[in-house]
């Protein structure tokens, strides 16, 4: 793609396309993705039939995060997100790196399991033989490839794609809802079941925490929305509003998927296999077509590897542009107005885990493991940035939100949660190689941004 250089060789801007309703439904879109249709009948397994507990713990955890984020990004609507408030508030490179890292790390990890599950879906769907799995892997670098070049054209068309593809997701949930109403007003189920916790060895606390921990990966995403800054029209007008509306959508939804589920199938029946919502479609209408759910699963996933690749590449360039990252991955397309180079990195990183890094257990949670580290931070950050004044209007949450935010999603974080073992080592895995692609990316930058020796004079 060859670079149009503009008049006085200044830097293009990204081009600002987003109103409010194409923001409302990127959060949602973001928040909603695929992990419900699956993550439901995990969370009943910790928590028994009261299933919905987690989902608004996890709500309310988010919730109080938010409003941090709020604060931070029309305070500071820049693109690059948590990376960026971190280079703010404590000023430290190493630091703000592996913070990038991490959310990267949740991104692109996120956008190729999602390929892969794309690919899977596509193969069963048409019949496709996957016995060796190239099949799948195939598709997967082909379905990524396509994503890559939706980013490239242009945001606009990455998040009016969004659109359709939030729509139909949204729709696929909303079935489950409406036929679970239909079936419970009909007389069918028991609604005595959401009132029962059954959390086994542990107390009912102990084990609503325990269920939190796995329902809060169906509440992240919101935060992805921060990176899209530089590309939303008056975003310190506008975020405030739209990112509490779409996390309060999504909450609304969970509950009532998690409630009509609970009571229409017992909760040993719920919490079998990885398809706990087609049960409850098949026990409210058994008449009603389920292989539809397969191509709704199969855009939801589509839908969260395009999100996923539209935030890496654009927390990559904030980051380029702060001087944390090598200055290349900061530029712009001026035809476009895409940042082309880091589009390209993010998707070369994306195509290499599709190509050699099998499915890994306990990704969902690692992701989420990362993300509450990152809140953490963040929730601090905002009380650290108090000191810092800037000259236009901005939201401002209470002071005592943060502080809540930081110590729970620190808690979070702990052991104390029963978080299963396996997160911590792929996380600690991940953050090892973190900090080698730090001494990499701090020798590239003393390299690339050196400052040319002077000239000796001539002799006479």
């Amino acid at each position: 793609m060859a670079e149009v250089i503009t008049q006085g060789g200044a830097e293009p801007e990204l081009k600002r396309v987003m109103g409010p309703w194409l923001l409302l439904l990127f959060i949602v879109g973001d928040i909603l993705g695929s992990s419900v249709y699956a993550l439901t009948g995990k969370v009943a397994n910790e928590v028994g039939g009261a299933v919905w507990v987690p989902f608004v713990v996890s709500f309310l955890v988010a919730l109080v995060t938010a409003m941090s984020y709020l604060e931070l990004v029309t305070k500071y609507p820049n693109a690059a997100g948590a990376a960026l408030y971190t280079h703010k508030a404590f000023g430290l490179q190493f630091f703000t790196f592996m913070v990038a890292f991490a959310v990267m790390c949740s991104g692109i990890t996120s956008a190729s399991t999602a390929s892969r599950a794309f690919a899977a879906n596509f193969a069963e769907a048409f019949d496709l033989d996957i016995g060796t799995g190239l099949v799948v892997t195939v598709i997967a670098l082909a379905f990524m490839t396509v994503v890559a070049l939706i980013n490239l054209r242009g945001v606009s068309e990455g998040v009016k794609l969004n659109v359709v593809l939030t729509c139909i997701e949204l729709t696929g949930l909303l079935i489950v809802i409406g036929i679970g109403c239909w079936a419970l007003g009909a007389g069918d189920g028991d609604f005595s079941r959401v009132t029962e916790f059954d959390t086994g060895d542990r107390t009912a606390v102990g084990g609503v925490i325990a269920a939190t921990t796995l329902a809060f990966y169906a509440m992240v995403g919101f935060e992805d929305s921060v990176n899209m800054a530089e590309e939303c029209k008056e975003p310190t007008r506008i975020f405030p509003k739209v990112l509490l509306a779409g996390l309060t959508i999504t909450a609304v939804i969970y509950v009532l998927v998690s409630i009509t589920s609970v009571a229409l199938v017992p909760v040993p029946q719920l919490g079998q296999g990885d398809t706990p919502l087609l049960q409850v479609v098949r026990v409210g209408w058994p008449a009603f077509p389920t292989h539809v759910f397969a191509y709704i699963s199969m855009i939801a996933v589509a839908n969260t590897a395009l999100i996923n690749m539209l935030m890496a590449s654009r927390l990559l360039y904030g980051m380029a542009k702060q001087g944390v990252l090598p200055r290349a991955l900061g530029r712009v397309h001026s035809g476009r107005r895409t940042p082309y180079i880091a589009i390209l990195f993010t998707t070369l990183l994306a195509l290499c885990l599709i190509a050699f890094v099998s499915a890994v257990p306990e990704l969902g949670g690692t992701t989420a493991l990362l993300l509450l580290a990152v809140f953490t931070v963040v929730n601090v950050a905002v009380l650290v940035l108090r000191r810092d004044r800037v000259a236009h209007e901005h939201f401002r949450t209470p002071t005592a939100l943060p502080v809540i935010g930081a110590l729970t999603c620190g808690f979070l974080v702990t052991p104390w949660t029963d978080r299963n073992p396996q997160q911590y080592t792929i996380a600690g895995v991940l953050l090892a190689i973190g900090v080698v692609l730090w001494g990499v990316n701090h020798l590239a930058i003393r390299y690339l941004h050196a400052e040319p020796a002077a000239a000796e004079p001539p002799a006479e």
